[in-house]
């Protein structure tokens, strides 16, 4: 949910702004851009040198940098326009109650002011603080004007007292900001499963039949999925591709035998569904023990069906939303239309060998959506994680229909 996310870090002066190394750290980890900006007070509690060692960006304190003699300017509003959320953790009572007023006396407040995103605040703060009729009314202020609180929690506070008003643990604000996140995207709640690549059937320990596919289309919708809100399960054949994601869960197959039974085992539970790998049709009716050594003569591999996953999961289907992939090279509508009916799809996509740019081992495709009506959407030569998401604007268009 955060990778490539710029994230804009606000720390102020309470001693939980120790804390914010490890948010820091955190929000690095999960594949955001941090910049961070200090209050003056904020780095009695923390070291600027460490949030910019651990962030990789310069730490901004006032609007005016001087080093090596020169002197620049720290643009507040070009702060707030970069970023596309912000974070103000620890917020302390003093930076909560001049955020509800609009006071503006340092660059934090005022690239607060300029922000455009998303803001959530973590207060931190004593227990007769955080519970000070004053306090209330400016967190309920800040949260009418949109802005999200993390709320405390409770435990022991630096002045010896037990009770609430400790920010809330980093692990606990990245997990509050997904969630956040999550809740607004058209998938959220949605369970998919997604298959990709090629398979391998083997013929000896060092031969196997197999075919051309990178699953880079397999991933993108992967990842477009995860990046939508969905939970995804990734069924993946042979390939060089992987893919770190929190919401993807990447499980790695050889053969069509092995695809068919990890499919099964997830998908009774799953909302959608998408074939998108070249399963092998066909399998060796024996796989030799030894490597087989060259002989005289021409050499008969007898062949035997493999399972069909697609078709399984159409005749199995209950409220799955159910998309097969077609790569054709003749006839490519009438045996694309044919397909979606005889496997019970909803929806089937399909692309020619014979567009340029489109098929195997290319970072583009063409494709044309084909839903259960025969209602055909054709798109022009995209990049792949283009085509991925026309694919899945044209399944939410219809499972929200």
């Amino acid at each position: 949910m955060l990778s490539g996310k710029k994230v804009l870090l606000g720390v102020t002066g309470g001693i939980a702004a120790y804390k914010t190394t490890f948010l820091t750290r955190l929000l690095i980890k999960a594949g955001a851009e941090v910049k961070v900006v200090l209050t003056s007070s904020a780095s009695s509690f923390v070291s600027p040198l460490t949030l910019s060692t651990l962030s990789k960006n310069p730490v901004l304190t006032d609007f005016v940098s001087e080093e090596d003699g020169s002197i620049s300017w720290n643009n507040h509003v070009e702060l707030g326009l970069w970023a596309d959320l912000m974070i103000i953790a620890p917020a302390t009572a003093n930076t909560l109650s001049k955020m509800a007023n609009g006071t503006c006396d340092n660059l934090l407040l005022a690239t607060y002011l300029s922000a455009k995103c998303p803001v959530y605040f973590a207060p931190a703060m004593d227990l007769d603080m955080y519970k000070h009729p004053s306090t209330k009314a400016t967190m309920d202020t800040l949260i009418s004007y949109g802005n999200k609180m993390i709320p405390a929690e409770s435990g022991e506070l630096a002045s010896g007292l037990h009770g609430e008003g400790r920010m809330a643990e980093p692990e606990t604000i990245l997990s509050f900001i997904k969630n956040d996140l999550v809740s607004g995207l058209p998938l959220r709640d949605k369970k998919v499963l997604i298959t990709a690549g090629p398979t391998h059937e083997a013929i000896d320990p060092v031969r196997y039949l197999g075919n051309r596919s990178s699953g880079t289309m397999g991933f993108e919708l992967a990842k477009t999925a995860a990046n939508k809100g969905a939970q995804v399960v990734l069924v993946s054949g042979p390939t060089n591709l992987d893919v770190v994601h929190d919401r993807i869960q990447l499980v790695r197959v050889t053969s069509a035998q092995e695809m068919y039974e990890i499919c099964h085992k997830y998908y009774a539970d799953m909302d959608i569904a998408i074939s998108a790998a070249a399963v092998a049709d066909y399998r060796p009716k024996e796989v030799h023990a030894e490597k087989m050594k060259k002989k005289e003569g021409d050499l008969v591999i007898e062949l035997e069906r493999n399972p069909d996953i697609l078709l399984s999961m159409g005749q199995q289907k209950k409220n799955q939303f159910l998309v097969g992939f077609a790569l054709e090279t003749e006839n490519e509508m009438e045996n694309a239309k044919d397909k979606l009916e005889r496997k019970n799809l909803d929806a089937i996509v399909l692309n020619s060998l014979k567009d340029d740019g489109a098929g195997f081992g290319s970072g583009t495709n063409k494709v044309s959506f084909i839903d259960k009506n025969l209602e055909i959407k054709t798109f022009a030569l995209k990049t792949k994680p283009e085509v991925a998401s026309d694919i899945w604007n044209e399944i939410i268009a219809r499972i929200h229909a």
